[in-house]
């Protein structure tokens, strides 16, 4: 799962004249969206072979 805290450092680095409400709000709507997909992305810590196979998606993948 995402870290609130750390996603709210990357938007606030990414739209550095956003209000602290602004990046609030777009951190609860991807929270969400994560949660809702019922498939987040995975850790960081995860070997990079088996991260490049996974999807946040429930569409299939293509063949390899």
């Amino acid at each position: 799962m995402l870290d609130r805290q750390k996603l709210e450092a990357l938007l606030a680095n990414r739209f550095p004249g956003a209000t602290p409400e602004q990046i609030a709000a777009a951190a609860n709507a991807i929270m969400a969206m994560i949660r809702g997909a019922g498939n987040p992305a995975p850790d960081d810590d995860a070997p990079s072979k088996v991260r490049a196979r996974r999807v946040a998606s429930a569409l299939p993948l293509p063949p390899p």
